[in-house]
């Protein structure tokens, strides 16, 4: 409800229900696009600005170093300017710099351009996420999530081979001025159809805070890119963990002392928040490895090209797509907990499916293996996207997306980061063959496996309001007894 108390306009105009969770989508439609297509553009830009490609690792880790830094901030500007303003504006800049990266003739401007569009990140998908919490009740957030997961899940899927072609065909430059469109219609849409939610008195920014904790989550999102993508040398990144350690421990005792932090951790005393949120980073530190281990199967391991393996990864996307139409039916009728436990359990069966894989292997049954993944994965991210907010008090929301912002840039990072190391403790000194995969896939499969623990603490009727399900009471049964559910 909004902040006047006026009816939910989605409740009034219904075309609300699936235009701004499809406007919201665009957001991280276009983060997945850049994120991904950029990967297989580097060997390209390397040569076009004169650098070597192990430089331009720089493209990818400054944008995530800004994302890291700034998401904090995004809920405390949507409410002091409103989220409908912060969001268009975050599109516009985020388009804006994509922009200005297609004309840059030099590392240094390409760098500092991926910063401006790392700011612009950092706030639209947090905020837009906020305004998708805001546009609904608490029961049409099932139906809002699964409608905002069709644009976004495309973005990461399709971006290697659109990628792939706009590098071949044309010029890497191209897939930065894919953007601009995107953001345009995007903000045009959001600024005529989201409400411009607003915290009625916003507090006094925690700037010293906001300061602690940048630096830990610099530290952090920095070693961790070190990890799979070594900027300095190993042992120096790997002192950065520690220091990152040392800055969260300092913002804790002065978020202990302030009124408002700009993360404020008392949210994690919410048991739904905490389990979607950190049991589900976890999680996510699986799945989120497995799209950046397999195309370098494929094309590594396997020696399909790119245009090859974005046609066979493509296929997730559809199995998205399918599990749209009974997602909210399944999480009526399993609920949270079991939605989330199977979910990760299948998913690490999925992950190390992966492992039996070989280059002789048909190809239907690759896309059939990638087609299970992408609907096991589209399920757990809806499952987690909304009980992570499931019991948030209304006043807290923004607060809220910024620590669950953080969290799952931090997964994102992690899951790339521990693929590509344990990739080269496995390979050690020699090509990484396939055999290699197989070993990382099986030892990756165990992280999803060891959340499903987690998602055990989950009561049967945790997030019942959003999910719908209703487990049954004790009532009496044909001996005269009472009978439970034990699930």
């Amino acid at each position: 409800m909004s902040d006047a108390g006026a009816p939910f306009s989605t409740a009034v105009q219904p075309r609300r229900r699936i235009v701004i969770p499809l406007i919201v989508g665009c957001a991280f439609l276009m983060e997945g696009l850049d994120s991904t297509m950029i990967v297989v553009a580097i060997p390209a830009m390397a040569k076009s600005l004169g650098e070597s490609p192990l430089r331009l690792n720089l493209v990818i880790t400054s944008y995530l170093l800004s994302l890291a830094v700034f998401i904090p901030v995004s809920g405390w500007i949507a409410d002091r300017f409103g989220a409908r303003r912060v969001f268009c504006a975050a599109v516009l800049l985020f388009a804006g710099g994509s922009a200005l990266c297609a004309l840059a003739d030099t590392l240094p401007m390409l760098v500092a351009m991926r910063v401006v569009q790392g700011f612009g990140g950092a706030m639209m998908t947090p905020v837009g996420r906020l305004i998708l919490l805001r546009s609904f009740p608490r029961a049409g957030l099932v139906s809002a999530m699964n409608w905002m997961t069709i644009p976004s899940m495309i973005g990461p899927l399709v971006g290697p081979l659109v990628g792939g072609v706009l590098t071949d065909y044309v010029s890497w430059r191209w897939i930065f001025y894919l953007n601009i469109p995107i953001g345009l219609v995007g903000g045009a849409l959001a600024l005529w159809y989201f409400d411009n939610f607003r915290a009625p008195a916003p507090t006094r920014f925690d700037l010293v805070g906001f300061g602690i904790c940048g630096i830990g989550l610099f530290l952090l999102e920095f070693a961790i890119e070190n990890v799979g993508r070594p900027m300095i040398p190993p042992a120096i990144g790997a002192a950065f963990f520690p220091l990152a350690l040392l800055a969260f421990y300092a913002y804790r005792r002065h978020a202990r002392r302030s009124a408002s932090p700009v993360l404020d951790l008392n949210l994690l005393k919410i048991k739904t928040f905490y389990i979607g949120t950190i049991t589900g980073g976890i999680c996510r530190v699986g799945l989120d490895a497995t799209p950046f281990l397999l195309p370098l199967l494929l094309q590594v391991g396997f020696g399909l090209s790119a245009v090859e393996t974005g046609l066979l990864i493509f296929s997730s996307t559809f199995g998205a797509m399918l599990v749209r139409a009974f997602s909210r039916r399944l999480l009526r009728l399993a609920g949270f907990r079991w939605t989330l436990v199977g979910g990760a359990v299948l998913s690490a069966a999925i992950t190390a499916g992966f492992a039996l894989l070989s280059a002789d292997t048909p190809h239907w049954i690759i896309v059939l293996v990638v087609l299970l993944s992408g609907c096991i994965r589209s399920i757990q991210y809806l499952a987690l996207n909304t009980i992570s907010y499931a019991d948030v008090p209304s006043t807290m929301l923004s607060r809220g997306t910024s620590v669950g912002g953080v969290v799952q840039q931090l997964a994102r990072g992690f899951g790339v980061a521990i693929g590509a190391a344990l990739l080269a403790v496995v390979a050690g000194p020699e090509h990484v063959t396939s055999d290699d995969f197989r070993v990382v896939f099986l030892l990756i499969a165990l992280v999803p496996l060891i959340s499903a623990f987690g998602f055990l603490r989950l009561g049967p009727t945790d997030g019942a309001e959003v999910s719908g399900h209703r487990a049954r009471r004790p009532g009496p049964t044909p001996t005269g007894r009472s009978g439970t559910d034990d699930e």
